[in-house]
């Protein structure tokens, strides 16, 4: 099953941590590093698992990406979003694993909505509590020990984030 622990002051920290790691592996290919998910929203329970986004200025050549990753103990995971949105999890004989890390082209599209909904939520506590119970109530539903049972549990969440996106454009 799905876990989903209380808030871990101790997140913010681990994603620091790991965010130095990136910063020394990438260098300048790094043009951001961000904490993302429901471990960067203070006071939200959460998966215990840090997400972070890395902005690059082109995907291209993805190997390279791929390579600099496994260096630091990831293992890319080639999901449907791969080519705009490349996954990477550690450590790679665990899953979900402690970190996961999405590359994203710098002022694309996957970058401002991740980004856009982790401020959403962190402005609007309100919001915040009610994705936490959608959290819940799908993580009862999905075991979350298979890849394909935890991107069930992430594709079920993808409706209450359009809806908070789509406000967001609105404005």
């Amino acid at each position: 099953m799905i876990v989903i622990s209380e808030y871990d002051a101790k997140w913010p920290a681990l994603f620091e941590e790991e965010a130095h790691r990136l910063r020394t592996a990438f260098g300048p290919l790094a043009l951001r590093i961000e904490h993302v998910g429901s471990t960067s929203v203070p006071g939200l329970a959460a998966k215990p698992v840090i997400d972070i986004q890395v902005s690059v200025a082109s995907l291209v050549p993805h190997g390279r990406y791929v390579d600099a990753m496994a260096t630091l103990g990831y293992r890319h995971l080639a999901l449907s979003f791969d080519l705009v949105y490349p996954f990477f999890y550690r450590p790679p004989d665990e899953w979900p694993g402690t970190h996961h890390v999405h590359l994203c082209e710098a002022g694309g599209e996957q970058e401002w909505k991740h980004l856009a909904f982790r401020d959403y939520l962190r402005a609007h506590p309100d919001v915040a509590r009610a994705y936490e119970a959608l959290k819940r109530e799908l993580a009862h539903a999905h075991d979350g020990k298979t890849v394909q049972s935890s991107q069930k549990y992430s594709s079920s969440k993808s409706g209450f984030v359009a809806d908070v996106l789509t406000r967001l454009a609105r404005h």
